[in-house]
């Protein structure tokens, strides 16, 4: 890996093309023509990463130079995120495209005016209120689409958009992506769907007869062995974006997404077109209109203002519970009930966390965790919580001006070995924790990346908190095979045992290592109940970089699996982040591992939660790990990440 921005990454990320640009110029050609023309094609780089203890911090020319490689408009980059972005473009000198998104748009500004931190539906209710308000163009991207209570909400809305898009006489282009492995992929890793296969039962997206004002388009996306098509976003009408954690389907997981506006939806576009590769039948409506400078439009709309003219929005404040008295139908897979804004959203899902009469606060909680799975009909034991930690799933940030965001992806690596590491998403993860001078916070599924531990433990040893959550049992047996980390309570106890020296006492108190834990919830409960599981991916530093996406700190994502996450410098969308983080979730209260292994364990019992393998799983814990394997590749549910 270079060390420092080489004049050719200089080049490339300060030239006025991307591949975006030039398909928009002839939308004959595929984007990996001009993904081949401009970059040379995709050379995954196997060149590693320089051990901790040789690793020097850009210099202020260095910081200058990366501050030049990007097209920040107004905003003014901290030192930390030059220095995060710097070390991501260093991994771009043996493949421009590494981060697959063109050089030029990887760094980037823009505003969020929302997150949603809450159960998977929830996310995919915003996703079908965005398809239904689109006007020319939708391009979504999952990783697993099965058919579900989840896709339902989505094929709901694409019906609705094609009767929206008639009854003004429009026609809407949409494109699917998802990686559904496929044997043909050996030879072309880019297989588009004929409809016999995306109508089919496992999928179930409509026929064309039924949406007849969409043009559908359908890609099963692969790069065998191992390189999965993890990445999971949607860009609508190339003014809004979102970049999430969930897949399309039905699971008990609570997810993360951001929604995104202003030039970083041009980025997001240019990954887009990268991920498709192939020519596009018909070409996206929007190749020729950028997104908007200062994205300013949802913090236009008056009913979006009204938000937080009632109260100051405090980070820790539940969302103006005062106008959630009513209880509005949910908007539910099957019988829709679509929202023209973002408010209307929200007050609608948060009338339905509203206790009705005779209930007590959490059971309305207990009742919409449970929906994610309706066969599902688990009870709460969690105690009321303050007024102030309310769940409120759907987080509005108030109206601020653009900040800095750069895309901070993977490419998919195919090959059977961990040696493709040298791809801006890993850079800039390492870099953020390495340069941190007070705190790191991860929320993961798993967490036992090999080049990630030396990182946490550095940092401890500095005398930075490192806080993180994961999920209990959360694909132990996948987990388990050779060269793929180990559980996480495998990982915690080498943690402890990594400082457990004399000289390692005080760094040892700065590591707190918890297991998630549901917002009805007193104790984790392990995934192989598929009751209460997590799966955001999410780190925050020093109150004011948060890096958001796809990307979790396992093996599989840091060597294999393409992914797309967004790096931010802003202190009151992180602190936003860390609000609805605690809030939505009782992680932070019960969920703390042991001080001494790691291991959660029952604090007035001292038992080990149901279904946990501990940290020693055994002799033959390799055959579990096989089995999880076949699994992950069949698809069984609770597997999926």
């Amino acid at each position: 890996m270079a060390l420092k921005i080489s004049d050719k990454t200089y080049k490339y990320c300060t030239a006025p093309r991307s591949v975006s640009s030039e398909v928009a110029k002839d939308p004959t050609k595929s984007p990996g023509h001009f993904q081949e023309k401009l970059y040379g094609g995709n050379h995954p780089a196997i060149t590693g990463l320089p051990p901790i203890n040789e690793r020097k911090p850009a210099s202020k020319e260095d910081l200058v130079r990366a501050r030049e490689c990007g097209n920040w408009g107004n905003a003014e980059p901290s030192e930390l995120f030059l220095q995060c972005f710097h070390d991501a473009l260093c991994s771009l000198e043996h493949d421009p495209i590494a981060g697959m998104v063109s050089p030029s748009l990887m760094g980037s500004s823009g505003v969020i005016p929302l997150s949603i931190i809450a159960p998977l539906p929830d996310i995919v209710r915003h996703m079908s209120n965005l398809i239904v308000r689109a006007e020319r163009e939708v391009f979504l991207a999952t990783n697993f689409w099965i058919a579900s209570d989840a896709s339902m909400l989505i094929t709901d809305a694409l019906l609705e958009l094609s009767r929206r898009a008639g009854a003004r006489g429009a026609r809407v282009v949409m494109k699917v992506m998802y990686d559904r492995g496929n044997i043909k992929q050996v030879m072309d890793n880019h297989q588009i769907m004929s409809v016999e296969q995306y109508t089919a039962d496992a999928v179930k997206l409509p026929a064309p007869s039924a949406i007849p004002n969409i043009d559908l388009e359908v890609q099963n996306f692969h790069r065998p062995m191992l390189g999965t098509f993890h990445a999971k976003y949607m860009v609508v009408d190339r003014k809004i974006a979102i970049v999430q954690s969930n897949n399309i389907q039905d699971n008990d997981n609570l997810e993360m997404m951001t929604h995104l506006e202003g030039p970083i939806v041009d980025s997001l576009y240019d990954t887009a077109l990268l991920s498709w590769e192939k020519e596009m039948k018909p070409p996206l409506p929007c190749l020729h209109t950028p997104a908007l400078a200062g994205g300013r439009s949802t913090f236009d709309d008056p009913s979006f203002q009204q938000l937080f003219e009632k109260n100051d929005m405090a980070r820790d404040s539940p969302m103006h519970s005062e106008n959630h008295n009513t209880n509005l139908p949910m908007h539910a897979p099957g019988d829709p009930h679509y929202d023209s804004d973002i408010a209307s959203e929200i007050r609608r899902l948060q009338s339905n966390l509203t206790p009705k009469a005779g209930e007590t606060q959490m059971q309305p909680i207990t009742r919409h965790l449970n929906l994610a799975i309706k066969q599902l009909q688990t009870q709460g034991n969690a105690p009321e919580c303050d007024a102030s930690q309310q769940m409120t799933p759907l987080v509005p940030h108030a109206p601020h001006t653009a900040f800095p965001i750069a895309l901070v992806n993977r490419a998919p690596y195919g090959a059977p070995n961990n040696l493709a590491v040298t791809v801006p998403q890993n850079c800039a993860w390492l870099s953020a924790i390495r340069h941190a001078k007070e705190s790191v916070f991860i929320q993961t599924p798993n967490l036992n990346a090999s080049v990630l531990i030396p990182a946490l433990l550095d940092a401890c040893r500095r005398g930075v908190e490192v806080v993180y959550y994961v999920c209990l049992g959360y694909n132990d047996s996948g987990e388990l095979l050779p060269g793929q980390g180990g559980t996480n309570e495998m990982v915690a106890a080498g943690l402890h045992k990594s400082l457990s020296g004399p000289e390692d006492a005080e760094a040892k108190k700065l590591l707190n290592i918890h297991y998630y834990v549901a917002k009805d919830m007193t104790e984790p409960i392990h995934n192989k109940f598929h009751k209460r599981s997590c799966h955001i991916k999410l780190l925050v530093v020093d109150g004011h970089i948060g890096i958001q996406g796809n990307g979790n700190m396992d093996t599989q994502s840091w060597c294999h699996s393409m992914e797309v996450n967004i790096m931010i410098d802003s202190p009151r969308v992180c602190g936003d982040w860390l609000g609805g983080i605690r809030r939505n979730q009782n992680t932070a209260v019960y969920g703390l591992g042991s001080l001494k292994d790691g291991v959660w364990r029952n604090p007035t019992t001292g038992v080990e939660a149901a279904g946990s393998i501990g940290k020693d799983p055994g002799r033959f814990s390799w055959a579990k790990g096989i089995v999880g394997a076949v699994q992950r590749v069949r698809g069984v549910y609770g597997v999926l990440n």
